[in-house]
């Protein structure tokens, strides 16, 4: 005799598996069109992509918001996966080396996520918040690589944090890349020299 109430969980497991795979797939697709170019991409062309119906779609992201929160961790996830702690005890030269070389590894990889995000930013609330995320994540990684220096800043460190992580995050990068047409070196050494010039000065003005 088969034992129809045993089966029951077994195929709950099989349709919440087959869901798990549907929504990844919707995400990386999401992602995928994205950085081949195509910065709105529309919920058909990412169902195509993905390779499921536009009804499978929409029953597992509510709205573009729900996808854009998904991608939005998606993004995060391989941020995370390019980072390479840089050891505050590294001489200083060192570490501005080390972690304008990370920012411009990594804000090259964002670059068509965050052209993505920018054409749609001022109607999507989830948008402006996953942005705030990436800014955050920025932040206190600065706060950690340069902890000696803003230290020396005293009742200054919040300012000159502000202005470090200004200069490292998506919107200064675009300056340099797209407005200004510095390659990636170039860009990558105004950043240093920026980075570097604020910390020596916070240095100089610690020791006043």
């Amino acid at each position: 005799m088969i034992d129809v109430d045993a089966d029951v969980p077994a195929r709950r497991d099989g349709r919440a598996a087959r869901a798990q795979r549907s929504r990844a797939a919707i995400v990386e697709a999401h992602l995928a069109l994205i950085d081949e170019g195509d910065l709105k991409p529309t919920g058909e062309r990412i169902a195509e992509r993905a390779g499921v119906s536009l009804r499978t779609l929409w029953a597992n992201f509510k709205d573009m918001e729900s996808l854009f929160a998904a991608t939005g961790r998606l993004v995060a996830e391989r941020q995370r996966a390019l980072a390479r702690p840089t050891a505050p005890e590294l001489p200083l030269s060192r570490r501005i080396a080390d972690f304008c070389a990370q920012r411009a590894r990594m804000l090259e990889a964002l670059a068509p996520s965050a052209r993505a995000s920018a054409l749609r930013e001022p109607f999507s609330p989830q948008l402006r918040r996953n942005r705030e995320a990436g800014i955050g994540r920025v932040r206190a990684e600065i706060g950690q690589v340069f902890a000696p220096e803003l230290a020396y800043a005293g009742p200054g460190r919040e300012q000159l944090l502000d202005a470090l992580t200004v200069a490292s995050t998506w919107s200064a990068w675009s300056m340099m890349r797209d407005a200004m047409g510095l390659d990636v070196d170039a860009a990558r050494a105004t950043l240093a020299r920026t980075v570097g010039a604020l910390l020596v000065d916070a240095i100089a003005a610690g020791l006043r």
